[in-house]
């Protein structure tokens, strides 16, 4: 039986609601944009012939309506307040603290986000359809741009589901993509009009628009980051709050994590941070925030800014240059890293004439060029990266950049990660990936052994004096001394502290050994808990993958290495030049805190956290990152976090620094 024409356009605006959560919410879409189209289409058609079944929800009515004459004031129902900004952890420290004294002896749940750089909005939904949008303004009163809110991809015009809240005010993010900005600005110059410098100014500039037609043609995105007013929701925290919403349809910031501890939500912070290039929109920071409503409301607020939430800001700068060419390095484990030469140019006072291109799929997704105009970003410490092409300035065609097949080091045929983005060298006796170790090998975590640089690793190499770890305790004098810059002292201090690092002990020789995923804290954890090689190596995957900071995939990848054939002639080779493999071999300094386990807080004034736990290390004693009722001593320095109230809590000792060095002969 055929529809009537009211039923198939309820079912047509059902299907592209449908999808639309699908690519704006979930991000898993499930038709193509032609696909999408045709339905927006059929729906468009169906509403010409019968008019009068046109209602605002209807997604036909993004487009935008009949320009406004000026945008007005609006009072939001909630204060839309300001949010404290810190730049250093040392400040997020300070304030977890502060915290923890209004909320003494309270478990708190932080969440993570990012810190969309867009304009900040507020859309009210009453009955499940929306109703108004609106600016922050001051705090207290914005403008409405109902109008322009309307056109917004992802904003739902009708909430979805039939139980949603009677009032739902919502707060987020109006922003544009950099991919988006890179077609907007291909139209301008087109169009013969001015481009844009930036996604932020475009967004902030469209979005208080007279004319709902111009903002629909720029395809502004929506998140939603926080709760106004509400009647009737369910969620009682932040995190159920952000699933609520987005089984009504509403967009939530991604990447999103809720973590018990503190130490280690910054820590996730600082990882999105290094992520920047992997996001095709603009952040300026990271928030931290208390995930209980409940909490939220003892905390309350000063004048200006909840008390629950803080902004980790960095500073971030840009600059535009050219690529003069794109040439890929091979890593230690043999990934092909892609990386852009560019003109040189001046970015927060220091001249940048490389950035890092990460992999293939990267300058595929951003479509980089040899040639091409590029914005440059420098974002705290982070190595700088390219932010997008300026294909309105490509004057001439340029050809798209193809990946190389090989090596460039060894020619061997390169392979990609399976379900990955990384591609890589599979020879292990590949040149570069050889001199990559080596380098790692000798390093200050790892084995340390000073005056192995980076030039005298080539030399090593290209001669073909070292092939692996274990040749490097096969060098003689007499091999050191006629190469470059090598005269007689340095050729047998070198061999001194070769021979010296025979004895760094299991921990800092799986470090040295470069197994993907281990660091020198999962080197730390895995020699303590199996204390020799020999132990480590009889391990299962699954008897590894149970032990607490290890997990499936560190322990699978430990796993492959060690029975690898690589792997096991590695160690075996090792054990045949003298080096030691068991964690009771390592020869402490003396033996002052044997039997002792120290946690360390806060920043010290001499030592960093490395240093401090080798130290500890050195004198007999165990280091540990969680206080525990099994912790002897915690050491204090600047500004300590919450582990110090846990402390305090358990009885622990807390000692400073300075009466630690005490402690040691």
């Amino acid at each position: 039986m055929a529809l009537s024409p009211a039923e198939e356009i309820a079912q047509l605006r059902e299907l592209i609601r449908y999808h639309d959560r699908k690519y704006y919410v979930e991000a898993a879409p499930e038709i193509s944009d032609l696909e999408y189209d045709r339905l927006m289409q059929r729906l468009k058609e169906l509403e010409a012939k019968h008019p009068e079944l046109i209602t605002p929800d209807s997604p036909t009515q993004r487009v935008g309506g009949e320009p406004v004459p000026e945008l007005t004031p609006v009072e939001h129902l909630v204060p839309m307040l300001s949010i404290d900004n810190t730049y250093s952890r040392e400040e997020l420290r300070a304030y977890e603290a502060r915290i923890r004294k209004l909320l003494p002896g309270q478990r708190i749940e932080w969440v993570v986000e990012l810190k969309i750089d867009g304009v900040a909005v507020s859309l009210l939904y009453e009955n499940g359809l929306l109703v108004r949008g609106a600016t922050r303004g001051d705090g207290r009163t914005g403008d409405d741009i109902t109008h322009n809110v309307r056109t917004v991809r992802g904003v739902p015009l009708r909430l979805l589901g039939k139980q949603v809240p009677r009032v739902l005010e919502v707060r987020g993010e109006i922003y544009m993509t950099n991919s988006d900005l890179v077609e907007l600005n291909q139209r301008q110059k087109e169009k013969g009009l001015p481009t844009f410098a930036n996604t932020r100014n475009v967004t902030a500039g469209t979005i208080r628009l007279l004319d709902p037609k111009l903002c629909a043609e720029r395809r502004l995105r929506f998140f939603c980051h926080g709760l106004g007013y509400a009647e009737g929701l369910k969620a009682r925290t932040h995190m159920e709050f952000l699933q609520e919403v987005a089984s009504y349809g509403i967009p939530i910031s991604p990447y999103v994590r809720c973590f018990d501890d503190f130490e280690a939500a910054c820590d996730y912070a600082d990882q999105m941070i290094e992520r920047l290039h992997e996001l095709d929109f603009e952040i300026d920071g990271l928030v931290l925030k208390v995930n209980s409503f409940e909490q939220r409301d003892r905390l309350g607020a000063t004048s200006k800014s909840p008390r629950w939430v803080i902004a980790y800001k960095f500073e971030k700068y840009e600059a535009t240059t050219r690529i003069k060419d794109i040439r890929v390095q091979v890593g230690k484990t043999g990934t092909i890293t892609p990386v852009a030469d560019l003109e040189p140019v001046e970015i927060a006072g220091t001249i940048v004439s490389r950035a890092s291109l990460h992999n293939a799929d990267e300058i595929a997704r951003k479509d980089v060029r040899i040639g091409d105009v590029v914005v440059v970003e420098k974002a705290g410490k982070i190595i700088p990266h390219i932010v997008r092409v300026e294909k309105h300035l490509r004057t001439k065609p340029l050809p798209p950049y193809v990946f190389p097949d090989r090596c460039p080091s060894c020619q061997t045929k390169l392979v990609k990660d399976e379900g990955g983005v990384y591609i890589r060298c599979p020879n292990l006796q590949c040149p570069d990936q050889i001199q990559e170790r080596l380098l790692y090998f000798a390093s200050r975590n790892a084995m340390d052994i000073e005056g192995l640089g980076e030039k005298l690793v080539q030399q090593l190499v290209r001669r073909g004096l070292v092939r692996s770890y274990a040749d490097l305790y096969r060098l003689r004098f007499e091999d050191l001394v006629q190469l470059e810059r090598m005269g007689k002292k340095s050729s047998e201090n070198l061999l001194r502290a070769i021979e010296a690092s025979k004895n760094r002990g299991l921990a800092r020789l799986l470090t040295a050994l470069a197994i993907r995923h281990v660091g020198t804290r999962v080197a730390t954890v895995l020699a303590e808990h199996f204390r020799s090689m020999d132990a480590l190596m009889k391990a299962s995957v699954e008897e590894l993958s149970e032990i607490y900071e290890i997990g499936p995939v560190i322990a699978q990848s430990v796993y492959d290495y060690l029975h690898s054939p690589f792997g096991r002639q590695t160690i075996q080779e090792l054990r045949q030049v003298g080096v030691k493999m068991d964690l009771a071999e390592e020869a402490p300094a003396s033996r002052a805190l044997e039997g002792k386990t120290f946690v360390v807080t806060g920043t010290l004034k001499k030592y960093t956290r490395e240093q401090i736990h080798e130290l500890i290390q050195r004198h007999g004693g165990r280091p540990t990152s969680s206080v525990s009722k099994n912790t002897d001593y915690l050491i204090v320095g600047a500004e300590p976090g919450s582990k110090l109230t846990k402390a305090q809590q358990l009885g622990v000792k807390i000692i400073t620094e300075e009466e630690f060095e005490k402690m040691l002969p």
